[in-house]
């Protein structure tokens, strides 16, 4: 199993690293990363931008990548209403775009990275590879979204990127798979890019949002969330593969795999967006429950699949419960979760929600449930379950259609912001697995 989940993360490019750092690896955050103590009022408003020299080049990619990359902070508001600083990244391709209209736009929503401030996808795309090591403590991050980038640009669809709240920017922990500070990211990226100067997009260019595991969650919240909270943004279609829709399914199914890790990420950035869940974690968290959150709190994913893989959340709390079980337990922490649910509000535009059907880490159930409620609220939903054969890894049953679905996904986003029509399969969806 250890070698399988080795051989995973390092051919997923997701991101490796020596195991079990205890704390912060020494990585130097560039300047840029630290928000000025004000931000502009609008939301999507460009805080401050820089060029980004790309990554020479990927295994199996010769050259350069097929743009101009701009680094980007703009503005967004996250779940208390409040201002917050997000970092991303702008590519203007090299290719023309060949379909009707002006050149489209896609935000590309990152996967899970981790927490740590050195994990965000922009410092990817200019490094390539993260290094760092002070004392023991290695870390190393491969930007693995360069692959749906790359093909994106190769397309003449121009990118922009979101690091998402908090993943790179210094001042606050990243809120991981929190429902709507991603939603508003993903949107105000979408605003960011066409502020910029001297880009080949304009305000005619339609938008697309793509985005697997934890970025198909955030372009799924944002694509019901764009109707109140961006009507401005052009939202055509969103590719939203393998959602983490609902939480309370999802941290039952992880804990104790590979990516336990991802629990961690969840209670500390829980805590931040909503300080009166911090009584209930103290009641409950025992003092190697709060070392392992410190810890996981510096951690890129590959990093979290080392230290923590095959943990069970049982460990780290006083009563010995698992933090399932002590969300069900909790009205305060179960409504909360309840809260971050995706599928209550109908989409915009038309949506292809993907999932394999042996997903069993962020499981294939849950995600076949928010295509069916969308159906339900009118949504124009297409819905691709991913045949697969069970690995016996939940971290390779997840990954697997990031890889075979991509060529697919990025075909059919890029058919939709040409024009051409998609036929909602709502109808089909009660015989489909």
């Amino acid at each position: 199993m250890l070698k399988r989940t080795l051989f995973a993360a390092v051919l997923l490019a997701a991101s490796i690293a020596v195991p079990a750092p205890a704390s912060a690896a020494a990585v130097t955050i560039p300047a840029f990363y630290t928000p000025p103590a004000t931000l502009p009022a609008a939301d999507g408003a460009l805080v401050r931008t820089e060029s980004l020299p790309l990554a020479l080049s990927l295994p199996g990619i010769t050259g350069t990548l097929p743009g101009t990359a701009t680094r980007i902070m703009y503005k967004s508001t996250d779940a208390s209403g409040g201002p917050v600083a997000v970092t991303g990244a702008y590519v203007e391709p090299a290719a023309a775009w060949r379909g009707p209209g002006a050149r489209p736009l896609v935000v590309l929503a990152p996967g899970t990275m981790g927490q740590g401030d050195q994990c965000s996808t922009s410092l990817a795309l200019q490094k390539g590879l993260i290094l760092g090591s002070e004392q023991g403590q290695t870390t190393i991050s491969i930007g693995y979204e360069v692959l749906a980038l790359y093909r994106l640009l190769a397309k003449g669809i121009a990118v922009v990127q979101t690091d998402y709240p908090g993943l790179g920017t210094t001042d606050r922990v990243h809120t991981y798979v929190n429902r709507v500070d991603q939603g508003h990211a993903v949107l105000d990226a979408a605003r960011a890019a066409k502020a910029l100067p001297n880009t080949s997009i304009t305000a005619a260019s339609l938008v697309g949002l793509y985005g697997y595991s934890q970025g198909g969650g955030a372009v799924a919240s944002a694509a019901e969330l764009q109707s109140t909270y961006a009507p401005d943004v052009r939202l055509k279609a969103t590719y939203s593969g393998a959602p983490p829709a609902d939480l309370a399914a999802v941290t039952a199914a992880i804990d104790g795999s590979e990516l336990a890790a991802a629990l961690g990420w969840s209670v500390n950035g829980f805590v931040q967006s909503e300080p009166a869940l911090r009584p209930l974690v103290d009641k409950y968290l025992s003092d190697s429950g709060r070392a392992a959150l410190k810890s996981m709190s510096t951690m890129c994913v590959g990093d979290g699949i080392f230290g923590y893989a095959g943990r069970k959340s049982s460990s780290w709390t006083t009563s010995g419960q698992s933090l399932a079980e002590v969300t069900a337990a909790e009205p305060v922490l179960r409504a909360f979760i309840d809260e971050q649910r995706i599928g209550d509000r109908k989409p915009t535009g038309v949506v292809r929600v993907a999932t394999g059907v042996r997903d069993n880490l962020v499981p294939h159930g849950q995600a076949r449930t928010m295509a069916a409620d969308w159906c339900r609220l009118g949504g124009n939903v297409v819905y691709a379950p991913i045949g697969q054969l069970e690995s016996g890894s939940a971290l390779l049953n997840h990954f697997g259609p990031l890889l075979t679905d991509q060529g697919t996904a990025v075909d059919w986003l890029t058919h939709r912001l040409a024009g051409l029509p998609a036929l909602s399969t709502c109808a089909i969806l009660p015989v489909q697995p």
